[in-house]
């Protein structure tokens, strides 16, 4: 049954070998035994035509995409009537959710919660990718914002059919007309202007409109004939992981195919488990799920990554076989880049040497070596040294989040961080899990900071921390975390130093005066703006050019010794070092006023 298709491919491989070459004879069942070794049987089965007799409807996959603080979890509560949003720090989603929700009219809808704010943009793509119909909520008092039009690509690059919520459409300010003007110039045609996209005006907050809504998913659900089979090998994708203290390895995913039980035996990416229970949204043990349906999977070896393909396996040892082979297969493709790099520097390092010789093939071997110890004599004192590296400021930094997701999108945003010349910052871990002794180790390791998304610390660890001098920042909102770090990054920078002019003097006149056995210049003067106060620091310009900086050794008036001279006030100051004065130079006092200096990093919100 899985024989054709097998040998094909065995036949594909033998046939890209170069003609010259000894032929050798391969055995295609051998061949095909390789092959299946590789492969899992959701991978196999998918390699053949399905049965169409075994296809059974499925509910529909509906992911909710929209602009931070349009009302999509408020929508879902509406829907679900719960209350997430009271859930979620700040009232904004920083995960992606998954819930099945059932209809007064018994049918069954599963629908992903995806984040609205700008730093979670790999979330929504992979919301977007694991959909079968995409709700895209905008606010009607609002309008299209950037989110909105991001969703909108997501839909188009993934080719899910959209349904409009134009939300919050009770409010006084609301203008459903000016949401479907917008959604026109982003290629999203309503009904209303002859395109074939539902555009449906609703309150999350009083509930109107909900039922209209939801007869809408289900009527285009209908018209894509949704269809699964229950029976065969399980297929689906990982949502969102992370660790828990009780169930160690935990995933959220989609069955896509097949039904998952308890004991099944599941691959994704370089992860594999024997599913030891299953849990729906609500944490309630579960025997069993069926295409469409999002559960909590418990019995992970290792932390799956959030967007893997999750693929059923018929044993443990197969399992094992195919994590092998995957992170084998990620390591010569990984090697085989370093292989490439490494021979762009040869290359580099050729050219430049053939270069060299070239430029010196005139001279004698002697004036040729004599040539080439004063280019590296050059060469050397040219590299930084170790010290000169070491005063450079440097922040490292140990991420952890309470899901894969978070994470993602956490160094998403440090990927965009660009003011190096100002700051180097060096990402030296990051994970899934809560604050460990070992990244308290860590950091005291490599003097940096520790970074935690919705994660906690326990005492015992703040104590290790405060003992060995490492912060430890927790934050449950991701935009006051990259908030804090732009803090932190900004207060290893020096301050900055400005001077705040206080007056200006003229010097009229230079003479002498006898400071016990010393001879002592006094320049003559008269202050022509603000003041001169002898605690502050000077400047004398000569023709708009400093001829020196300092401070003073006396400031006199009449014979008085004075603290402060103001405007028009004539007086008599000399200098802490021995400078000659000339009529017509300017006297300039100044105070040194020193300024924080902020880090330019933008991170796009």
């Amino acid at each position: 049954m899985w024989g054709v298709p097998i040998r094909q491919l065995a036949a594909k491989q033998v046939k890209g070998q170069k003609k010259g070459h000894q032929k050798v004879k391969v055995n295609a069942d051998k061949q095909e035994v390789e092959i299946r070794k590789r492969m899992t049987v959701a991978e196999l089965a998918r390699a053949m035509n399905k049965d169409a007799a075994s296809l059974r409807p499925r509910p529909p996959v509906v992911t909710i995409m929209g602009h931070v603080d349009h009302g999509k979890t408020s929508l879902l509560d509406a829907l679900r009537r719960s209350q997430l949003v009271e859930q979620e720090a700040g009232g904004i989603t920083q995960h992606i959710g998954a819930f099945l929700v059932a209809l007064p009219t018994g049918e069954q809808i599963t629908f992903l919660d995806t984040p609205g704010h700008a730093a979670f943009t790999s979330m929504r793509a992979r919301g977007a990718n694991a959909t079968d119909i995409i709700i895209l909520v905008v606010a009607a008092d609002d309008g299209v914002m950037n989110q909105t039009v991001e969703s909108i690509q997501h839909a188009k690059n993934a080719r899910v059919p959209v349904i409009v919520a134009v939300n919050k459409c009770d409010k006084p300010q609301a203008e459903p007309e000016r949401v479907a003007r917008e959604l026109l110039e982003h290629g999203v045609v309503g009904e209303e202007h002859g395109g074939d996209v539902q555009v449906i005006p609703v309150s999350a907050l009083k509930g109107d409109n909900l039922m209209l809504l939801a007869e809408a998913t289900v009527a285009l659900a209908e018209v894509l004939e949704l269809k699964a089979d229950p029976g065969g090998p399980v297929e689906g994708v990982v949502i969102e992981s992370r660790t828990d203290r009780g169930k160690g390895a935990v995933a959220s995913v989609i069955v896509q195919q097949g039904t998952l039980r308890r004991g099944c035996v599941l691959v994704a990416g370089r992860s594999w488990a024997k599913v030891r229970f299953l849990f729906d949204e609500q944490d309630k043990a579960l025997e069993e799920a069926g295409p469409s349906r999002a559960v909590q999977v418990v019995g992970w070896k290792d932390l799956p990554s959030a967007g893997e393909e999750l693929l059923e396996v018929e044993s443990e040892q197969r399992a094992r076989e195919v994590v092998e082979w995957r992170s084998y297969e990620e390591e010569q493709a990984q090697l085989k880049e370093e292989h490439k790099v490494i021979q762009e520097r040869q290359q580099e390092h050729q050219e430049r040497y053939q270069e060299q010789r070239q430029s010196t093939a005139h001279l004698s071997w002697r004036q040729r070596k004599a040539a080439l110890y004063r280019a590296n004599r050059q060469q050397a004192a040219m590299r930084p040294s170790e010290k000169t590296e070491k005063n450079q400021h440097c922040l490292p930094l140990i991420v952890k989040g309470d899901v894969d997701g978070s994470v993602e999108a956490i160094l998403g945003l440090l990927e965009t961080y660009d003011a190096h010349d100002q700051c180097q910052m060096e990402l030296v871990h990051f994970g899934v899990g809560e604050i460990s002794e070992k990244d308290v180790n860590l950091a005291e390791t490599f003097s940096g900071s520790i970074y935690g998304f919705n994660v906690s610390a326990s005492k015992s660890i703040l104590r290790l921390a405060e003992k060995k001098g490492v912060q430890i920042h927790l934050h449950n909102i991701i935009y006051k975390l990259i908030d804090g770090l732009k803090e932190e990054l900004s207060s290893t920078l020096p301050a900055l130093l400005s001077h705040n002019v206080l007056g200006e003097a003229a010097v009229l006149a230079v003479f002498q005066v006898s400071v016990g056995k010393k001879k002592v210049l006094v320049a003559g003067c008269r202050v022509r703006s603000g003041l001169l106060d002898r605690r502050m620091r000077f400047r004398l310009l000569r023709d708009q050019e400093t001829l020196w900086e300092g401070s003073l050794t006396a400031l006199k008036h009449h014979k008085d010794d004075v603290q402060k001279v103001g405007t028009g006030v004539e007086c008599g100051l000399s200098l802490d070092t021995a400078l000659e004065f000339s009529p017509g130079d300017v006297i300039v006092c100044y105070e040194e006023v020193s300024q924080p200096q902020v880090i330019a990093w933008d991170p796009g919100f």
